[in-house]
């Protein structure tokens, strides 16, 4: 895929070289079916990338943000973070289908904290994540990170990264958004705009499977446990987090475990407990680590199948 777009604001491109398959299966007369796989059909989808536009694109982000930040999203000004993304329109993308008007399906951005730093809703941000990070497990995220965002460390530039998308959105879509933000990120240099970072932190989200509380004497004599193994709502952060100085996941403030793991349950034994997680990258290694995702997507098989 070629570059999206110019920084000219109104320009966008389309994914027309990298469509996505989304394999739904139907009946032989059309209808939705969960039938064999003789009778899936491929369905392709133009993803389109576009520059953030305030008029249009404020809601949707707000919606993404809080599906970020989970259950500490009622922490923050949500409405003034999503100004300042969709404000700063020549950074980052919206990802949608068949028209600019729609929602966005996902979004990228990074922001700047030093530059921020002042504006209230960046700096409950960037104190939430010190605070996170010092009671994070990882001991270079709890020793690094605190100084780099609350200006211990002045001389370093920090990018705050933020991505999400729904769901369902295939991860294919991802690269391309990624590749396009590093161009960007490097002409906005060049026109002298304070996107010179040192590090890149990535925000993210992960989840624990736990053992749900419910049907406790009907599931007694049953030994499922928690694995406490890390699982990734985003396929690519397993791959990015190998090119991290420090990467470590942290709990949310407002949501106990067992509260999680029955809300979450999903048809299943086993609860799902959602954790936040941060990546703290070199802006030395951040080409390679964007380079290296697209590389994990594409050899993955990560189509997504829908019925």
């Amino acid at each position: 895929m070629g570059k999206k777009r110019t920084r000219d604001v109104d320009a966008d491109v389309a994914m027309a070289d990298d469509d996505v398959p989304i394999q739904q299966k139907k009946n032989n007369d059309g209808g939705d079916s969960s039938g064999s796989d003789e009778d899936m059909d491929i369905v392709n989808v133009d993803f389109e990338l576009f520059n953030y536009d305030p008029a249009i694109d404020f809601h949707g982000v707000k919606t993404l943000l809080r599906q970020l930040l989970d259950a500490d999203a009622t922490l923050f000004d949500l409405s003034a973070l999503s100004d300042l993304i969709v404000e700063q329109n020549t950074i980052g993308s919206t990802c949608k289908v068949d028209d600019k008007a729609n929602d966005a399906y996902a979004f990228l951005t990074v922001l700047n904290v030093q530059e921020h730093a002042e504006k209230p809703a960046v700096k409950k941000l960037a104190e939430y994540l010190a605070e996170r990070a010092r009671k994070s497990q990882d001991e270079k995220l709890a020793e690094i990170v605190p100084g780099l965002l609350t200006g211990e460390g002045k001389k370093q530039q920090v990018g705050l990264v933020l991505a999400e998308r729904l769901l369902n959105m295939p991860a294919e879509v991802i690269p391309p958004m990624w590749s396009c933000m590093i161009d960007e990120i490097e002409a906005a240099v060049e026109d002298k705009e304070p996107y010179e970072f040192t590090h890149y932190l990535v925000l993210s989200r992960t989840y624990l499977e736990v053992e749900s509380t419910l049907d406790q004497a009907e599931r007694k004599n049953k030994r499922s446990k928690a694995t406490g193994e890390l699982q990734y709502f985003h396929p690519e952060d397993e791959e990015m987090r190998k090119w991290a100085t420090a990467a470590g996941s942290f709990e949310y403030t407002r949501e106990g475990e067992a509260a999680v793991a029955d809300s979450k349950r999903a048809f299943q034994e086993m609860g799902l407990k959602p954790v936040g997680f941060m990546m703290l990258i070199e802006a030395n290694k951040f080409q390679k680590a964007v380079k290296a995702i697209g590389e994990y997507v594409a050899t993955g098989g990560m189509s997504m199948e829908v019925s």
